[in-house]
C-alpha cells in the first residue's frame, strides 16, 4: 500500500481571480481559498471562523485554473502543502505555506 504523507483537500470559494504569470519553465498560478468553520463557544454561542490558504499551480493545471477559476467561486482543490522561508528586507525571518494544486473540481455552475 503507498503511504501518503503530505495531502491536503480543501472546498472553498475563491477570494480574488487567479494571477497566472509565464515563466521559463511554463505557466504558474496564484490564488487564494477561504475555507469556513463554525463551532460554539464556551458560552454556546455559534462562532463562525473563515480561513484564508494560498494556492500555487504549475503548467496544464495552472493553465486549466487560468481559465475556470474566478472571484467567488466555489472549487475543491487537492495537492500538497508547501512551507517556504524567506528574510525581508528588514532582516527579518518570515515563513508562508501553500498548496501547491494537484487536481481541482469546479463546484458551481460556470458564471454567464
Amino acid at each position: 500500500m503507498q503511504s501518503i504523507t503530505n495531502k491536503v483537500q480543501l472546498i472553498g470559494h475563491l477570494g480574488s481571480d487567479p494571477e497566472v504569470k509565464d515563466i521559463e519553465t511554463g505557466k504558474m498560478l496564484r490564488v487564494n481559498i477561504a475555507t469556513d468553520a463554525s463551532y460554539k463557544d464556551k458560552d454556546g454561542k455559534k462562532v463562525d471562523d473563515t480561513h484564508w490558504h494560498n494556492l500555487v499551480a504549475w503548467n496544464k493545471t495552472a493553465e486549466l485554473a487560468g481559465d475556470l477559476f474566478k472571484k467567488g467561486r466555489m472549487v475543491a482543490v487537492e495537492g500538497t502543502l508547501v512551507n517556504n522561508n524567506y528574510e525581508d528586507k528588514d532582516g527579518n525571518k518570515r515563513f508562508t505555506s501553500q498548496v501547491r494544486i494537484e487536481k481541482f473540481l469546479m463546484l458551481d455552475k460556470k458564471p454567464d
